[in-house]
């Protein structure tokens, strides 16, 4: 068993640079490296944390005497990342890329590509069973991105939150879905819609989280994983190196102490405001996913994204095809929706709330608003409300939560929670 390393941060300022890589040095000695080739996981823009910090730790570490260093983006269904894009997201300069990284090699996942794929193994209908406590029984054929069988040594770099369809994300996660295949991405997105967001965010121990290690295990590659906590200013609050599964659930549990916020009562009016890394509903979603908890039973939740204009590049014509309906809008009717692919029906499920189906009539618990330059037209056609960023002035959301009235200036990560949640949200209230 690998030795678990990690560090805590005893001030808001964050760990020091000088500590994270005291931990790669303790954690990466070079002589265990000795020509090995060996594939960094790294998140992509849609994921704050300062990823730059231990790519160049390891870089430094590494590169003298590996055979190969290089990075693939998990992407899940993501867009590709333009060579400045990766660039960015570990932090080094055009020239730096061109000198010092120059033999990195850069690849972003192609979970649509059965080329860049392979199979290895399969979840079986009675582990399925098992994993999802009953609510599903069926194969899945469990592929990931076949360039890690090209090398050595898989380490993981990437953030702990708390994540609408796994619980809190990171570890194992950057494999599934990160770099993962479409039949295994889609079928746990589902269940993740079908437990419901509120009763997943926030918790560890998931249906999803254990299907997601039983597919990791599948993958017979030696893993190293730095998970990171984030905190303010982009900042480590903590780094936990180790196993997938041991680093993880360290930095969940301080996940869970730094990245939940609990409010007494919910509110009728929430101004949720969409960072620029969201430049589409696909991500700018997570507005909703993280607010969800304290929106009020008949309040308006606003994803307010003034710079975004997509819906999503990748799955816009299904979610175009579908709208976004609650969880009980698709399993009263599977028949006719069973053929989209099941993440998109989670992702629309997660945008829109929880509501019932009942006698053909959808009743969503609460309403959902777009102030982006997606059209009233077809925020409408999507079974969404609209309203005119430019009429939007933050000000007038501020300083009013005794009045109902949340403003959130950069969600999508900090999670927010009701200290006596509904059933809904799986308390013991109305």
């Amino acid at each position: 068993m690998r030795e678990m390393v990690s560090e805590i941060a005893a001030s808001p300022t964050g760990l020091e640079a000088s500590q994270a890589a005291a931990i790669v040095a303790r954690v990466c000695p070079p002589e265990n490296y000795r020509n090995k080739r060996v594939l960094l996981i790294v998140p992509d823009g849609t994921r704050t944390a300062p990823v730059g910090l231990i790519f160049k730790s390891l870089h430094a570490q590494l590169t003298n005497a590996t055979k190969a260093f290089d990075v693939l983006i998990a992407l899940g269904t993501h867009q590709p990342m333009s060579e400045s894009a990766i660039c960015n997201r570990l932090e080094i300069s055009e020239q730096e890329r061109h000198e010092t990284f120059q033999s990195v090699k850069f690849f972003n996942h192609a979970w649509d590509d059965p080329e860049q794929l392979q199979q290895v193994g399969t979840l079986t209908s009675e582990e399925v069973s098992d994993l999802t406590d009953g609510l599903f029984a069926m194969e899945v054929p469990v592929e990931i991105n076949r360039v890690l069988f090209n090398y050595d040594q898989v380490i993981i770099i990437g953030p702990v939150f708390p994540h609408e369809v796994v619980g809190f994300s990171g570890g194992n996660k950057y494999l599934f879905p990160g770099v993962a295949g479409p039949r295994i991405l889609n079928f746990f997105h589902w269940l993740g819609a079908v437990v419901t967001n509120p009763m997943i965010i926030g918790n560890k121990w998931t249906p999803v989280r254990r299907v997601v290690d039983r597919a990791a295990a599948m993958v017979k590659i030696d893993k190293l994983c730095f998970c990171m906590v984030v905190g303010p200013q982009n900042k480590l609050a903590g780094l936990f190196a180790g196993t997938p599964e041991a680093a993880w659930d360290s930095a969940s549990a301080l996940s869970r102490k730094l990245h939940i916020t609990y409010k007494e009562k919910p509110f009728h009016t929430i101004l949720s405001c969409a960072p620029a890394m969201y430049d589409e509903l696909w991500t700018a979603g997570k507005c909703m996913y993280k607010l969800e908890p304290v929106l009020a039973d008949g309040g308006e939740l606003i994803i307010y994204a003034p710079h975004m204009s997509e819906v999503c590049v990748t799955h816009g014509s299904h979610i175009e095809a579908v709208g976004y309906h609650c969880r009980d809008y698709f399993l009263q009717q599977w028949e006719e929706f069973k053929h989209i692919p099941w993440g998109v029906l989670a992702h629309s499920t997660h945008v829109r709330g929880i509501g019932t189906f009942k006698n053909g009539v959808e009743k969503c618990r609460a309403k959902v608003t777009l102030a982006s330059r997606i059209s009233p037209e077809k925020c409408r056609s999507l079974n969404l409300g609209y309203r005119d960023p430019e009429s939007i002035q933050l000000k007038d959301f501020e300083n009013r939560e005794a009045e109902g009235v949340l403003l959130v200036p950069k969600a999508g990560e900090m999670l927010f929670q009701l200290t006596h949640p509904p059933k809904w949200a799986g308390g013991n209230g109305q």
